[in-house]
Order: structure tokens, then C-alpha cells, then sequence
């Protein structure tokens, strides 16, 4: 197949279209990270070159993908916390005239009838190079394994572990990214937060929540703890971070 990047904010006319193909197989829940929407319009001002998409012959989105730059000395102890605090340090380290060296890639995702086809790994390629140009010398990213959904009571530290007859990781979001070089580091344990009152949960979730506890919940990498008596509940998501080569 024939792909071309381009940046995302140079095609508005694409946008809409993006929003739909992007928006698409996800629970609803996960767009409702607090912490993350305090920095999303300034890390799309700030960083529009690390925003891309992969164009078909016919001008139709097949991928698309971001990515923030941090400072990052390369050890386990300096990695931001997660997807939210990278995109805080990115934004913050614009803000204070900051020196970044390292690229973190945010999100990628394929078209859905495109997926299977080997787009995702060309879509991180793109988004790599893309930081290279930016003079970023490291790619780092927070993957939210495709497969952790369905083991939500698995810590993430041992769920990164699991392998496959051949060695590589079980996950297949994991798995692209080993076969691409990638190298496992942690488990980023505090990676997205997503908190609302019960009555929001029990409509994300679509699901009653009759007494406080932990609950599970189509889509969440973990349980829902829901606390009645203080009109809360929270999502606390690990991701897991990868270093690519």
C-alpha cells in the first residue's frame, strides 16, 4: 500500500474524518482523563509537527498518531509517570524554555478495516522519524496493551511478563513493538486517571453501581473503585513503557 505522512494540523478537511476513524472502538471512559484534557490543547499548539497521518492513494486516513517531547536521561527513575504526566512535562518544558531530547509517543492507531496489515509499526516508524527531524534522540512509549482488558485483576507488572510460545510478548500492541526492537522497561503504574461522579461511571460504564467497592468495567485495564459515600469514582490505568532502538 501506498502511504504518505503528512502533519495532521496542515489537512484540516481530514479532521473530522480522523475524529470519527480515532474515536471509534474506545469506551467511552477513556476520554474522560481530567488530567490529560488540562493539557491537550496546548500539546496540539505546541507540538502540531509531532502530530501525523498516513494518507492512502486516494487521500483517505489510514493511520494517524502523536507524540510529546520530554527530557529524559535515559534511566528507569526519570521516566515521566505516564501517559498524563508525559504530556505534563512536555507542555511545562515548553512553557519554561526547556531543553527536550526525548520523543514519547502518545498514541497510534490504525484504521480499523486497515488493521492486521503491518500499519501500526509503519505509523511508528513515521512518528519516530518524525521526532528525529525534531532533534529528539530517543523514542520512548507508554502502551496501553490491546489484551490487558480482559485480565483487569492481573497486576501490570506481571501482565507485561507474559509471553507466547515464542518468547515475544503475548499482547500484540506489546509484540509490534518487540518486533520493531523495542525493549520493555516498567510498568507505568499511575499512567491515566479517569474520575467522575457515579452517576457519570454508571453512564460511561453502562452499568449500575449499587453499593461502594471495586467493580469491573468493559474496556478498563483494572477495576473501577467506586465510593458512594463521596460521590466518586476513579480509574487508575498502568501503561506499560517501552524504549525503541
Amino acid at each position: 500500500m501506498d502511504l504518505r505522512p503528512v502533519v495532521f494540523a496542515d489537512r484540516p478537511d481530514l479532521h473530522e474524518q480522523a475524529n470519527t476513524i480515532f474515536s471509534a472502538g474506545w469506551p467511552e471512559f477513556i476520554f474522560h482523563d481530567r488530567i490529560a484534557d488540562r493539557y491537550l490543547e496546548r500539546v496540539q499548539a505546541f507540538f502540531a509537527h509531532l502530530s501525523l497521518l498516513l494518507l492512502d492513494a486516494d487521500d483517505q486516513i489510514a493511520a494517524g498518531g502523536w507524540g510529546v517531547p520530554v527530557g529524559w536521561d535515559g534511566t528507569i527513575g526519570d521516566l515521566p509517570g505516564g501517559y498524563d504526566d508525559a504530556l505534563r512535562q512536555a507542555v511545562e518544558l515548553r512553557e519554561a524554555n526547556g531543553r527536550a531530547d526525548t520523543m514519547v509517543i502518545a498514541a497510534a492507531q490504525v484504521r480499523p478495516d486497515l488493521q492486521g496489515q503491518g500499519l501500526a509499526a509503519l505509523m511508528l516508524l513515521h512518528l519516530a522519524d518524525a521526532g528525529t527531524r525534531a532533534g529528539l534522540t530517543r523514542v520512548i512509549a507508554p502502551v496501553r496493551p490491546a489484551l490487558k482488558a480482559r485480565y483487569p485483576l492481573t497486576p501490570m507488572a506481571r501482565f507485561m511478563t507474559w509471553t507466547g510460545p515464542d518468547g515475544a510478548p503475548l499482547d500484540p500492541w506489546l509484540r509490534t513493538h518487540h518486533r520493531m526492537g523495542a525493549r520493555m522497561l516498567c510498568a507505568a503504574e499511575r499512567s491515566m486517571v479517569m474520575q467522575g461522579s457515579v452517576a457519570e461511571w454508571e453512564e460511561w460504564a453502562g452499568l449500575p453501581f449499587p453499593e461502594s467497592g471495586r467493580y469491573i468495567v468493559p474496556g478498563a485495564l483494572a477495576p473501577v473503585m467506586i465510593d458512594r459515600e463521596h460521590d466518586v469514582g476513579e480509574l487508575v490505568e498502568a501503561n506499560v513503557w517501552v524504549q525503541h532502538r
